[in-house]
């Protein structure tokens, strides 16, 4: 079984793949405007350059999206995409970068399960829980 979460973004899909495989030392391996698509005529001139799909990967994992039209598109709710690291730093890096210009709704600290938590809401608009590790 492969899971793998599926966001959905409001035109800004290609600027957060990129943005995430850069902080997460992930890479786009697929990335498709709607222009590109078989579909395209079926979309209006402003839609051209937004993504159907994209896929990051990271390791094995990986994330998928797409900029939804307007009448499909909802705020992510009730979802969080939560990324654990072995190190303290490497796990502080990565809730810095991921917000910046975003919101952070729990600052990134030490609690009773790991050397270093935190949750935000990207400048995207995507809830993250950036966690340590627990040591084995």
């Amino acid at each position: 079984m492969d899971l793998t979460p599926y966001l959905n973004f409001n035109g800004t899909c290609a600027a957060a793949f990129n943005f995430y495989a850069e902080v997460l030392n992930g890479e786009v391996v697929f990335m498709q405007t709607h222009g590109e698509s078989p579909a395209k005529d079926y979309v209006g001139p402003d839609w051209q350059d937004k993504v159907m799909h994209a896929c990051v990967k990271f390791g094995n994992m990986s994330l998928m999206g797409t900029d939804a039209p307007e009448n499909h598109y909802r705020k992510p709710q009730g979802i969080t995409v939560s990324v654990t690291v072995p190190s303290r730093n490497e796990a502080n890096r990565i809730f810095q970068a991921l917000a910046q210009d975003g919101r952070i709704t729990m600052p990134f600290e030490k609690t009773f399960w790991s050397e270093g938590w935190g949750a935000l809401i990207d400048r995207f608009g995507i809830p993250w829980m950036v966690n340590t590790a627990q040591a084995s």
